[in-house]
């Protein structure tokens, strides 16, 4: 009875990523920075707690950051510290449900075989220079952060070990993007 409702959640986690993934790409526009901030808008004085909510439940779905973030710098342009502190507690808190749940989902399985690129990666983040390499990942703007979260979860990195890393690489990318485009704005 678990192992099927195991089985049954893996496989409705799958299609829901899936499924919002295929969302974005044929409908880019619905989770566009302008979209957010009307969304968002729209509530009100509840503005920072569906901002908040909103970066609570993105790694749920993968969806990227930095559109969520510039909104918030549009929404709340007063207030970037605090745009910046929302933002970088939800991305870790959301990161660290991801990285629970990634062993519930299967992928500690893709990196029991013995394949080349599963060997490279449990080196590099198992190694001395594991938290500095999830660092530079979370820092890194063009790969999603959500992949390195599943991964570590998988292979067991250590909890703490992980979450400081992954604070202090998205409080650097996200400090650029927070105040990198409010001088812009």
């Amino acid at each position: 009875m678990k192992d099927s409702y195991i089985t049954f959640f893996r496989r409705f986690w799958i299609v829901v990523i899936i499924g919002f993934i295929l969302y974005n790409i044929i409908f880019p526009e619905t989770f566009s920075r302008d979209n957010i901030v009307n969304s968002i808008q729209s509530y009100g004085n509840y503005g920072w707690a569906i901002f908040a909510l909103c970066h609570l439940i993105r790694g749920f779905v993968m969806l990227p950051s930095t559109a969520l973030i510039f909104a918030g710098v549009f929404l709340f342009p007063n207030d970037l510290f605090l745009v910046l502190i929302i933002s970088v507690i939800g991305i870790v808190i959301s990161s660290m449900i991801v990285y629970y749940f990634s062993d519930k989902l299967g992928f500690a399985k893709l990196f029991d075989k013995n394949t080349k690129a599963s060997n490279l990666v449990k080196e590099k983040l198992s190694g001395k220079y594991g938290p500095l390499f999830i660092m530079f990942w979370a820092f890194f703007p063009f790969v999603p952060t959500d992949l390195i979260c599943y991964t570590a979860g998988a292979m067991k990195i250590n909890p703490i070990v992980f979450a400081v890393s992954l604070f202090i690489g998205e409080l650097i990318l996200c400090s650029v993007y927070i105040y990198g485009s409010a001088y812009f704005i």
